[in-house]
């Protein structure tokens, strides 16, 4: 529809399975344990096993994921589809650990993605805990390795029910590094949605906002 009645350029999905037992090692971006103390890096794995999830850096598959979209996937895109390559018409979008994966993109490639839809962004990184050191190790990881703003956008939400309500608590620190960076309301937006749930339902309703921001004419 808003190619229809021209507000964003002319735009194809690729839509890319995930397998659910291993979704949370292929979007975790693993480089961020790189940011945490050795004593919370061990605390956060063994924490994770308790709510059956494998933050085993060994286990973690973020880079090789990202790899295989940047130099099989495109590639083959680019190849089959009439596109334009290069990283102003290229963005990566994702809910939830999908949301994590897409920031993560376009951190470690730059040259290849020009922005990312953030939606209902799972700052906590595993499930949400108190006195949980993971927020803050991302965070460090996005000071050291945004890409400029000069020539890349993000966009960014979250909803206040179900899971979501753990999120808007970052919402001060996830807008102070945008803004050290020198992001500004063209190209970074940070939304809540009141009342919204962690659902797919919910993210398909707003899904049209950060389409436009990111692919506006």
């Amino acid at each position: 529809e808003l190619i229809d009645i021209d507000t964003i350029k002319a735009t194809i999905v690729v839509a890319i399975w995930n397998v659910g037992e291993i979704r949370h090692q292929d979007y975790f971006p693993q480089k961020t344990l790189d940011f945490l103390s050795p004593s919370d890096k061990e605390a956060v794995i063994k924490n994770s096993k308790s709510h059956d999830i494998n933050m085993n850096p060994a286990d973690l598959n973020a880079d090789n994921y990202l790899k295989f979209i940047v130099e099989e996937l495109k590639p083959f895109v680019d190849r089959e589809y009439s596109t334009l390559t290069d990283y102003e018409n290229t963005m990566i979008s994702g809910s939830s650990m999908g949301a994590l994966i897409s920031m993560y993109a376009v951190c470690e490639y730059p040259e290849v993605f020009g922005g990312a839809a953030c939606i209902s962004t799972h700052w906590p990184g595993f499930m949400p805990a108190k006195k949980n050191p993971m927020p803050e190790a991302i965070f460090k990881y996005m000071e050291t390795n945004l890409p400029s703003a000069e020539t890349h956008k993000f966009y960014f939400d979250y909803g206040t029910q179900t899971l979501d309500k753990f999120y808007p608590q970052y919402l001060d620190d996830v807008d102070r590094i945008f803004t050290k960076k020198g992001f500004t309301v063209k190209n970074y937006m940070n939304l809540e949605f009141e009342g919204a749930d962690h659902s797919e339902e919910s993210w398909n309703r707003r899904f049209d906002i950060p389409l436009t921001f990111l692919l506006n004419k």
